[in-house]
């Protein structure tokens, strides 16, 4: 049996993208020969690998199993081709990439010029959304997600760690007031992104209190929550990166700093497969996990 790797290629970038034909255009395929090379692989190994329909594919039993080997053997050549010396493993091709839209607007976009220079190989496709979408359906090689780190079928790297902090315009608390203690909160307009209600604080003993909050204003968008602040509309939780520019120029100031909210949130990059990373992906991952670290620039403060 012969096994072309160019086909086991392709067959693993189905498994992960779900679509044979956005696979088939990463190696410059046109859909009717990227079925015929998936064709051709099921004769060779005298197997069905793949369930396919007009919406969906799916693996078969015998696919699942084939994929495993199949990271591992071109792992195994791509580390053959890497041991004789005129080999390249320069990162190249096109790289799809998705983010939250805010973040990426404030931190991923201001330094893509440094990393397309340090990667003249590279094509970039970039997608910026709020909302978290399918990595598989939509062909996208790496992601860079907001939150904390959950389990999932994906692979997910932290790139830097994403502090919640309670923040307030000068001229609103001068108004209403300043809070001491996560309970005043209730009397007071907090300005409350969707789905977050009700906040969560970290106390003394390591205990957490946990406040519903109300108010005039909520938003399913955070930079929205940080402009109503900004005009003295009310307190905000927000991640530090999102307001460590107003907050050290003092249009915003922290609210209820002995009170840490009590959420582990993380910027992380998220792909799909464990055993093949790609050297595009893998030095998009890198170049960002340098700039931002354990102690981003957006929040040098323990």
């Amino acid at each position: 049996m012969s096994l072309d790797l160019l086909d086991v290629a392709l067959f693993t970038r189905v498994c992960a993208t779900r679509n044979l034909s956005a696979a088939g255009r990463e190696f410059g395929l046109s859909p009717a020969a990227s079925s015929a090379r998936m064709a051709q692989l099921e004769r060779a190994l005298g197997a069905r690998l793949l369930h396919r329909t007009t919406r969906q594919i799916t693996l078969t039993q015998d696919g699942e199993t084939f994929l495993e080997h199949a990271v591992r053997l071109l792992e195994s050549a791509e580390q053959a081709a890497s041991s004789v010396g005129g080999a390249s493993t320069r990162p190249e091709g096109l790289l799809r990439v998705a983010a939250s839209a805010s973040f990426a607007r404030q931190h991923i976009v201001p330094l893509l010029a440094e990393f397309l220079r340090a990667h003249p190989g590279i094509r970039l496709d970039l997608r910026l959304s709020d909302r978290i979408i399918d990595m598989a359906a939509n062909g996208i090689d790496v992601a860079v997600r907001i939150g904390p780190l959950r389990d999932s079928a994906l692979v997910a790297r932290k790139l830097a760690p994403s502090r919640l902090v309670l923040c307030a315009a000068p001229a609103y608390l001068a108004e209403h007031g300043t809070p001491h203690s996560p309970q005043e909160l209730e009397r007071h307009q907090c300005l409350v992104l969707e789905g977050t209600n009700p906040w969560s604080f970290k106390a003394a003993g390591g205990s957490v209190q946990r406040v519903r909050v109300s108010g005039r204003m909520q938003s399913d968008n955070g930079e929205a929550l940080r402009d109503a602040a900004l005009d003295a509309q009310g307190i905000t939780m927000q991640s530090m990166w999102a307001v460590y520019r107003q907050l050290q120029g003092g249009a915003l100031v922290q609210v209820l700093e002995g009170f840490p909210v009590a959420l582990d949130s993380v910027v992380a990059a998220v792909y799909l497969n464990r055993h093949f990373l790609p050297p595009k992906t893998q030095a998009f991952i890198d170049f960002f996990a340098a700039r931002f670290g354990p102690v981003p620039y957006w929040d040098p403060a323990p």
